[in-house]
């Protein structure tokens, strides 16, 4: 399993949002970046191969025609043959590169060891190596290379490379279930609605398929980040909530903000009580988003909080969380986080993935921050040169009534969660029919179902995954049964 450093949260902070996007953990499975040569190297059953990708799957213009290499990486190890209708679990790339997946996602395995699968990764265009245009800076140039850079166009290359990869095995009787978490959460669910004759299921681990639109209570992963902590401790919450007028009292003094920099021992001196606010406000929901066992940041951020000597002032226990997140460094990187035109995840929620995230006064345990869409356009347009399309995604997908709609019209679908995870907020929290499942976990947070399994793993989490096992159990029977039908 792959081991997290408390110091993963400097990392997550180059990656998360600025004010004028709503601030929260971003996307993803994988809590710490490869920081190692020998962490990179996969075992020698992955293999790694390149697929030539159309550029544009939805038009017929001449430049629609160019290609790309999109990385893919197969196990075969386990797989029982073409001629046994052993299924393929197929990991849905999401917005990073994919080995440090495949190194997260251990469970995906544990899956192929059961069914006898094939596992296929396929890593999301415009991530890792599956760069348009031959590579990041080209692919990154402007919003008119950027423009084949959507869900869609994604969704469309898995169902080509995976359509040409049967082909190619002769294994047309495999089935092909989806797996993702998070962001790959959504497009395995997507996937197995929009090319149903593609995916026979999907598995959608903290996949926020409804956290668009009005669907969702805007401030909901806030409300539950808060609770995360004061479930924790109250004491604990009552003093993150305070700190915010502290750190903007101490910012309004005669060198406050030096001041400010000396408690939190910041490493260059600080320009704005924001950029120490919106360093603190991605520390705790990281904490919360990834609250999973046998990390439990925020305990760890709590005890500090409350464990600092008697006398310790506000700003000297938050001070002290601060440091028990991040491991104690000689000094803290604070800066005010904004977008990049070099980030695939901002151009993303840019254009389509607009999630109204924001929250009033006396709502959660932080200072108010609604969700503005004239800001957030406007950050958008000065950045890429876009407009986002707020509507589009219940547009393309559906989300609006989505009981009524995924009764109807899909099947052999499960989304987990885990309810300390912010964004199961917006998650399918309830079955929709026998076959469109939720399984949920009170404990668990951000896709901790599709971690590596371990002999620590508490009961309520391999209970999960048992569930899990027997519902794909329940889709496999179905599916060599009706093969079998149409053999006879």
């Amino acid at each position: 399993m792959v081991q997290q450093s408390p110091a993963f949260l400097l990392l997550l902070a180059a990656i998360c949002v600025s004010a004028a996007h709503p601030k929260t953990a971003r996307f993803g499975m994988v809590r710490r970046l490869v920081t190692s040569e020998n962490e990179a190297v996969l075992p020698a059953e992955f293999v790694t191969y390149y697929y030539t990708q159309p550029l544009d799957h939805f038009n017929y213009k001449p430049e629609s025609y160019s290609t790309f290499q999109q990385r893919y990486i197969m196990n075969t190890k386990f797989w029982g043959g073409a001629n046994t209708s052993s299924p393929i679990f197929v990991y849905t790339g999401d917005e990073s590169n994919l080995i440090p997946l495949i190194r997260f996602a251990g469970f995906i395995v544990d899956l192929a060891t059961r069914f006898n699968g094939l596992l296929l990764y396929i890593e999301h265009r415009y991530y890792g190596d599956s760069m348009p245009f031959g590579s990041e800076a080209e692919a990154f140039r402007n919003s008119s290379t950027l423009g084949f850079f959507s869900s869609t166009q994604a969704l469309a290359d898995y169902a080509q490379l995976i359509t040409d990869l049967k082909r190619n095995l002769s294994a047309e009787n495999c089935p092909v279930i989806a797996i993702g978490g998070s962001y790959g959460g959504m497009l395995a669910s997507w996937f197995r609605l929009k090319y149903p004759h593609v995916a026979f299921g999907a598995f959608a681990s903290s996949a926020p398929i409804l956290y668009f639109d009005d669907i969702t209570p805007q401030n909901a992963y806030h409300v539950i980040v808060s609770k995360d902590f004061r479930d924790t401790s109250e004491s604990c919450y009552d003093t993150i909530k305070q700190s915010w007028f502290e750190i903007d009292r101490v910012a309004a003094e005669p060198d406050g903000l030096l001041k400010l920099g000396q408690i939190f021992t910041t490493c260059m001196p600080l320009n704005s009580s924001q950029e120490l606010r919106d360093s603190l406000e991605i520390n705790y929901v990281i904490a919360a988003q990834y609250d999973n066992p046998p990390d439990n940041l925020v305990s760890n951020i709590c005890s500090a909080i409350d464990g600092a000597p008697l006398g310790t002032d506000i700003l000297g226990r938050v001070a002290a969380g601060f440091n028990a997140s991040v491991g104690a460094p000689s000094c803290h990187y604070v800066h005010e986080f904004r977008l990049s035109n070099l980030s695939g995840w901002d151009w993303q929620t840019c254009t389509e993935m607009v999630m109204p995230i924001g929250y009033g006064a006396n709502e959660t345990m932080f200072q108010a921050s609604p969700f503005d869409l004239g800001n957030f356009t406007k950050s958008c347009q000065d950045l890429f040169g876009v407009t986002p399309r707020p509507h589009w995604i219940t547009t393309e997908f559906g989300g609006h009534d989505i009981k009524s709609v995924l009764e109807n019209f899909s099947s052999n679908i499960i989304f987990s969660n885990g309810l300390r995870d912010p964004y199961s907020a917006g998650g399918v929290l309830q079955n929709i029919s026998s076959s469109v499942v939720a399984v949920y976990t009170e404990k668990g947070a951000h896709c901790l179902d599709l971690q590596t399994p371990s002999p620590s793993d508490p009961d309520w989490l391999v209970s999960q995954r048992d569930t899990e096992i027997e519902i794909i159990l329940g889709w496999m029977a179905e599916y060599n049964a009706t093969l079998a039908s149409k053999i006879v």
